[in-house]
């Protein structure tokens, strides 16, 4: 096995899995070997958990759709290639933000498809969580189908990490991944929300019972990328007879466990380079109103090399609105300027 793919393990049984027809069953002796990018160990847990593998083909596609929408004004956009063994290419061999990202995402999107498999009766293993019961301090009652989050994490735990684990802890790559993989956990684990319903008489809340539930997996997205945003860059470091990751700074605190971590520096990701999956920024749309933000042409484009064009685009407007809540509206072609990376 080639060392470039061994070290994408972590995230490459996503693509296998995203790629996969729908119509195509995903455990089974046969299907497991088959799909690439699963370590000897990988395959084991889908021989032997066949039934949730359906949800971590859902949590592949999670991560591609999630990705690209938090990256879509980015000059990586989360592109996806045909080519090679990982949906997001070979950038994600080297272990830059971008990989510390979608590692995150990653393990937490099998963890929240795992865990609304138990939610919704369709896994035989788990169902809802039943131990939270009892009286909140603020005096509700816990009652009703808490998320199952624990089954969904330790789940992501023993599949997502086993091939970090293998390898073992004690070179830079595993030790970035495992983290980064916590971290992606991490931000569901904090993020929980309570749902309640009220019960009494005509309506009154008499009587509040409340479950907790996940947050929507949007949610989750928007705290990895402001973790993304603030990762710290480390590096390996003896300490005794073991080895740890530290800020490369020493002026910079170590990172906290729901913190992003990286070993090596992004590409700028500005031209083509089809070999490693990064299709450049060329005729990439950009905001030509604003400089500094991420979705500026300056920062989009990788300078000034951009141009101004005109297009027409068909909008609703004139909406009234009808007798019993209909709206009503005319289609209006309007005229608005475009930018777009020159290429």
């Amino acid at each position: 096995m080639r060392k470039r793919e061994f070290v994408c393990h972590a995230i490459t049984f996503k693509s296998s899995l995203a790629r996969l027809p729908r119509s195509r069953p995903v455990s089974g002796a046969a299907p497991c070997a088959r799909l690439r990018g699963l370590t000897p160990g990988q395959v084991g847990v889908c021989r032997a958990r066949g039934e949730v593998m359906e949800s971590v083909r859902k949590a592949a596609e999670m991560v591609i759709e999630e990705c690209q929408h938090q990256f879509r004004n980015r000059r990586w956009n989360c592109s996806t290639t045909p080519r090679g063994i990982n949906v997001f290419g070979r950038v994600m061999n080297q272990g830059t933000r971008e990989a510390a990202f979608v590692h995150a995402l990653s393990s937490a999107a099998v963890a929240v498809a795992v865990t609304r498999a138990c939610t919704r009766g369709e896994l035989e293993r788990c169902g809802c969580d039943r131990k939270v019961r009892g009286v909140s301090p603020e005096g509700f009652q816990w009652s009703g189908c808490s998320d199952n989050l624990s089954y969904g994490v330790a789940f992501s735990q023993t599949f997502v990490d086993e091939p970090e684990r293998a390898k073992g802890l004690s070179a830079g790559r595993p030790l970035m991944n495992l983290h980064n993989n916590e971290a992606g956990r991490k931000a569901i684990l904090h993020n929980m929300q309570v749902e309640c319903k009220c019960h009494g008489v005509s309506g009154s809340c008499e009587l509040r019972t409340c479950w907790k539930v996940m947050p929507p997996f949007r949610r989750v997205g928007v705290v990895l990328k402001e973790r993304f945003d603030g990762a710290t860059e480390v590096r390996l470091t003896r300490i005794g007879s073991r080895t740890a990751l530290l800020p490369r700074d020493s002026q910079v605190k170590p990172p906290a466990a729901r913190d992003l971590v990286y070993l090596a520096p992004s590409p700028d990701f500005c031209r083509l380079d089809p070999e490693n999956g990064i299709p450049g920024t060329a005729g990439r749309r950009c905001n030509g109103t604003s400089r500094l933000a991420p979705d500026g042409c300056e920062l989009v484009c990788c300078g000034p090399g951009y141009k101004a064009g005109r297009a027409e685009v068909v909008q609703r407007c004139s909406c009234k609105f009808s007798w019993c809540c209909s709206v009503r509206c005319q289609q209006c072609k309007n005229t608005v300027t475009i930018h777009t990376c020159r290429v």
